[in-house]
């Protein structure tokens, strides 16, 4: 992440954030006990995988309730730009700039105090949606403020379970490989951190240089003069097809399966705090047919989206016209569509994140002992949907649960923080809008884990407790 140096007003709020930190830093006590593995290695209480918005509040909230032994790993290079400008390709974040998240109810670490300390309060009431590089500077502003402990150029590639619990990471750096050990994990490793970015078998059947999906590296000057075909109407999809046009492409045509696009945003409906704090507590059958319903309407786009690609002459959307074929005559792709054949010069698939585990290399060793929803819950006929049983299904901290009781126990000590999580929960991980209510409730149960594996050693420490809160005057009289 790149930040500019910081102006006397970012100053002085720094200074009311370590003021306001020191305010509210009850209970101050340390209460965690040094761990070390069976061979005496050193254990980290938590490591995060992730230094992504969620992962960044996940540690600062872990040492605000006193877990301080903690690090955060993350497979980009220091420095190196977040993914709010590697491939999130709208110009401004799609949230209503009022929405809070990684301040965790801290007034002075909001976005809104970051900008104004740059910019200028008159910057902030005029301004209508969060610009994406300023998203970024402010988690590089918010990452160093906080001094969080953040080591880049970090892959996590597998772990195992440790005899006497906790679990052994091995990771990759640039000085070679490693290995971390940990007593809670927490994978806050984004859209796709449980699966993968989706495409159709047809598409991903054809060679490289035809197509991509939404996440791809995609070198957008090479399209200048092409045919783009994009695949989806959600909000990726169409921040891939505007940035297509900009870059020069000849003709940029949206495939949308659906009559009509969809212009609701259900993630607008349900950011209140009582469906956000307390969906994951309601019975399967409810948490199924909210998130079924939600999820099948898709993420539209906003209005500013919608201009950005319509101001384009040659942008067509095609509505009713899903694919169904694809291959390739010449330097071309023939696309066989509800609505007849189409030929363009590249694809762009938008359609969406498919959950599976097994496709994570560094999550091979629990995928086939994670229970999904499709093992826990078994819908109405007419509310099935088999893209969605293959979310995990999760304990109310956010950890993985066994599909047998008793197979991998070390799943209660791995903790998600993905959009794998919307199943179970809501707007978990990922979600701006959730984020205050999501990262306490995840800590909270990392905690909780804590202290109950600990109850031995704080019950002595009560046994031996000597905080004595006076001392005897003469004036005691007693016998």
């Amino acid at each position: 992440m790149i930040e500019r140096p910081p102006s006397p007003a970012l100053l002085a709020l720094e200074a009311r954030v370590r003021d306001d930190l020191a305010r509210i830093a009850h209970p101050a006590r340390t209460w965690m006990p040094t761990r070390t593995s069976p061979d005496g290695r050193p254990m980290h209480d938590v490591v995060i995988v992730g230094a992504g918005q969620g992962g960044l509040a996940i540690a600062h909230a872990l040492r605000r309730e006193q877990v301080t032994n903690i690090v955060v790993i993350d497979r980009a290079p220091a420095g190196g730009e977040g993914v709010w400008v590697q491939y999130a390709r709208m110009p401004t974040l799609r949230s209503p700039k009022e929405f809070t998240g990684p301040d965790l109810g801290l007034p002075s670490l909001t976005y809104q105090s970051w900008h104004e300390a740059t910019y200028g309060a008159e910057s902030w009431a005029t301004l209508g949606r969060i610009p994406k590089q300023d998203w970024n500077a402010y988690l590089a502003w918010y990452r160093r403020v906080l001094d969080l402990p953040v080591r880049n150029d970090t892959a996590l590639t597998g772990f195992a379970p440790l005899p006497g619990g906790g679990l052994c990471l091995t990771v990759t750096t640039p000085a070679g490989t490693e290995q971390l050990l940990t007593r809670k994990l927490v994978l806050a490793t984004g859209q796709d951190g449980m699966g993968r970015w989706w495409m159709p078998d047809f598409i991903e059947a054809l060679p490289e240089r035809f197509r991509a999906t939404c996440d791809a590296d995609i070198d957008f000057t090479a399209l200048k003069g092409k045919t783009v075909a994009v695949l989806g109407q959600g909000a990726s999809a169409a921040d891939n097809a505007a940035t297509a046009l900009e870059a020069g492409a000849e003709s940029v045509h949206m495939f949308v399966r659906r009559p009509e696009l969809q212009r609701v945003q259900p993630y607008l409906w349900l950011t209140f705090a009582g469906f956000l704090r307390h969906i994951g507590e309601m019975p399967d059958d409810w948490r199924w047919r909210f998130m079924r319903h939600i999820l099948s309407l898709r993420e539209s786009f906003p209005q500013e989206t919608y201009d950005r690609m319509c101001r384009h002459a040659n942008f067509t959307i095609h509505r009713g016209a899903g694919w169904t074929g694809a291959d390739v005559g010449g330097d071309r792709v023939r696309i066989t569509t509800t609505k007849g054949p189409f030929e363009a010069d590249f694809l762009i698939c938008g359609t969406g994140i498919d959950i599976d585990l097994a496709r994570r290399p560094e999550l091979a060793s629990i995928a086939a002992h994670v229970a999904t929803w499709g093992d826990r819950y078994s819908p109405p006929p007419d509310e099935a949907e088999p893209r969605l049983a293959r979310f995990p299904y999760h304990a109310p901290d956010g950890a993985f649960v066994e599909r047998v009781p008793g197979t991998a126990p070390h799943l209660a000590d791995i903790h998600d923080f993905t959009i794998a999580t919307t199943m179970s929960f809501g707007p978990f991980g990922c979600s701006i809008n959730a984020m205050n209510i999501a990262v306490p409730k995840l800590v909270s149960g990392i905690t909780r884990g804590l202290f109950a594996s600990d109850l031995t050693h704080h019950w002595h420490d009560l046994q031996s407790f000597a905080g004595t809160v006076f001392e005897p005057r003469a004036v005691d009289r007693g016998e």
